[in-house]
C-alpha cells in the first residue's frame, strides 16, 4: 500500500512539473495573413479599404503619415527562460496624396541583437552608510518646542 502511494506521489509529481515546462505562444501585434493582403489592390483601394481588410495600423511613419506599418510577432516561452521570437512580420502600405493605396510590402524584419551593457552609472554625492543614515538626525530637534502651526510661521 505504501509503495502504491509513492507511486502515485511520484507519478502525479511528473505530470505536474511536465504540465510547467509546457511552452506557452502568445501573439503580439498584428500578424497580418497573406489572404487579407491579397484583398487590397494597389492604386486602388483607399485607406478605408486598408482599414477594413487589416485593420488599424500599428503604427504611423514619425513624419509621413501616408505609411502605415503593421507589426506582428509570435512569441514562445518555456517554463522560467525569457520569451523567444518565433516568428516576427512588417507590412508596409504607403498612401499617395488622394489615399489610395500606392504600395503594400513585406518589410525583411531581420533582429539585430543590441547587447546588454552591464556597467553602472557613477553618482555624485555622499557615500553614507545605513548606520548614519538612521543616527543621522539624532539630535537635530525643533528649538521652539511648539505645535505644528508655530512652525509653519502662523500665530506668531
Amino acid at each position: 500500500m505504501k509503495n502504491i502511494k509513492n507511486l502515485l506521489s511520484l507519478s502525479l509529481s511528473a505530470i505536474i512539473l511536465t504540465a510547467a515546462c509546457t511552452p506557452t505562444q502568445t501573439t503580439r501585434g498584428n500578424m497580418v495573413e497573406d489572404f487579407r493582403i491579397s484583398e487590397i489592390t494597389e492604386g486602388i483601394s483607399t485607406q478605408t479599404n486598408v482599414l477594413k481588410s487589416l485593420g488599424s495600423p500599428t503604427t504611423k511613419a514619425p513624419f509621413d503619415d501616408k505609411v502605415w506599418y503593421y507589426i506582428g510577432q509570435k512569441m514562445e516561452k518555456k517554463g522560467i527562460f525569457d520569451p523567444q521570437v518565433t516568428e516576427e512580420q512588417v507590412v508596409r502600405v504607403s498612401f499617395n496624396d488622394k489615399g489610395i493605396v500606392e504600395t503594400i510590402q513585406r518589410v525583411d524584419a531581420d533582429r539585430i541583437e543590441v547587447p546588454r551593457v552591464r556597467r553602472k552609472t557613477p553618482t555624485s554625492g555622499n557615500d553614507i552608510t545605513v548606520l548614519e543614515q538612521v543616527l543621522g538626525n539624532v539630535g537635530r530637534f525643533n528649538k521652539n518646542a511648539g505645535n505644528a502651526t508655530d512652525t509653519a510661521g502662523v500665530n506668531r
